[in-house]
């Protein structure tokens, strides 16, 4: 094994980082008719000029260089001005400057950020084409909207307990809207790339992983926005409590395995009512015309991710007043309560109580089924508020067909 000094490896990772880019942008140069100001050389040269300084005279040193590196790029921009060659060389250049420096002290991540770097530099002619030809006004929109709630507003909202009997905490609930938006636009992706027909249905099962409620206001207000994708926004629905039943299995398993064999029966007659019933649906969206549906338009909607949010606050709201008015009586009260919102965290209550030896196995599955059948009820208020008449009235019946297979289940143990 060699011994290599790491000032000398680091300094190879900044030859080779400038090396790298400058590669790039030479086949760039190549391809354009007028000259370019920088290519391979130049790029080399600009790595190793920023690994000196760092070496030499550490960050002053470094920030004077590159403050030159500036001076230099502004004048060969104003030398071609009158031909536009755009600003992406040379702000790539001041770039491989600081990745040269940063190399001295942190070679790995300086090397990670040259590999995106270059990534973003090839990706010209794809990335300008998505932006411009695939990329319809309102999904742009929708994008910026977005990254403002997740980037921009979720970060001021408070993290704690607040309101009446201290009910609601702003973050979370501002999580859930985050949410809504991004089932919606994972479903419009998946319009997108895989058609009205296949694509909802699909979106709908991956996001019943995330929330199942979540992901049903988001199929009615496809639904809404976009009539002949009711069928395959009603099996998405649907489908998305298959999701439901297959990670309640897994959480099971992995906190107590006897509250899992006591469900198993339950929760296997819901996925298979759920199964058979959003494929009824699923069949009329594979067979249907949706030639008339545009791919494009809004990848989601802020008013129902705004309504479901507010709808699940009020519940969150209500249940913590029926505590403090009524007190816990007992585990079923609880988790019926708690079911409202999310029957998962009551499913692992009622899970960890057994594995704790406080409830036995048998007696776990009529509390856990009682937090399924409350958040069904949810599930059947957000389906008419975010899809209507005409989604609720196709929705509503697979809800209901899946709760009492789970119950149906259930009572196959006493017979």
């Amino acid at each position: 094994m060699l011994n290599l000094d790491p000032v000398i490896l680091s300094l190879a990772v900044a030859v080779g980082i400038g090396l790298m880019i400058g590669a790039e942008r030479e086949r760039r140069k190549e391809e354009r008719s007028a000259p370019a100001s920088a290519g391979l050389r130049t790029f080399a040269l600009a790595s190793l000029s920023g690994a000196l300084c760092a070496i030499i005279g550490g960050e002053p040193l470094l920030a004077v260089t590159v403050g030159g590196v500036f001076a230099l790029t502004g004048f060969a921009y104003w030398r071609g001005y009158e031909e536009d060659p755009g600003l992406t060389t040379e702000i790539g250049l001041v770039v491989t400057v600081l990745l040269g420096g940063l190399a001295m002290t942190r070679p790995g991540l300086a090397a990670g950020v040259a590999v995106a770097v270059v990534i973003m530099l090839a990706a010209r002619s794809p990335l300008h084409r998505f932006v411009g030809s695939v990329l319809s006004v309102d999904e742009v929109r929708d994008a910026l909207i977005f990254a403002a709630t997740t980037l921009i507003v979720l970060p001021l909202l408070p993290d704690r307990q607040m309101g009446p009997f201290a009910a609601v905490n702003p973050h979370a609930i501002w999580i859930v809207v985050i949410l809504v938006m991004a089932i919606g636009a994972f479903g419009h992706i998946a319009v997108r790339f895989l058609g009205p027909r296949f694509g909802v249905p699909i979106a709908g099962l991956a996001s019943g992983f995330v929330s199942s409620s979540a992901t049903i206001a988001a199929m009615g207000a496809r639904a809404v926005e976009t009539s002949a994708l009711l069928s395959p926004a009603a099996a998405g629905a649907i489908l998305s409590t298959v999701a439901t039943v297959v990670q309640m299995a897994l959480l099971l398993a992995a906190t107590n395995l006897a509250t899992l064999q006591a469900l198993v029966t339950s929760l296997a007659c819901a996925g298979v009512a759920a199964v058979s019933y959003s494929r009824f649906f699923a069949v009329r969206a594979f067979q249907g015309d949706s030639g008339n549906v545009s791919e494009r338009g809004q990848a989601f909607s802020l008013w129902t991710a705004f309504g479901f949010a507010a709808m699940l606050g009020g519940i969150l709201l209500a249940s913590r007043a029926m505590d403090e008015w009524f007190g816990e009586a007992g585990v079923i009260a609880t988790t019926a309560v708690v079911g409202f919102a999310d029957t998962h965290s009551a499913a692992i209550s009622v899970a960890t109580l057994v594995g704790e030896g406080k409830m036995m196995a048998s007696d776990a599955a009529f509390p856990i089924l009682i937090a399924f059948s409350t958040n069904t009820i949810t599930k059947l208020v957000v389906s008419v508020v975010a899809g209507g008449t005409a989604f609720a009235l196709r929705v509503i019946p697979g809800l209901l067909l899946v709760n009492l297979a789970a119950w149906a289940g259930w009572l196959l143990r006493f017979v």
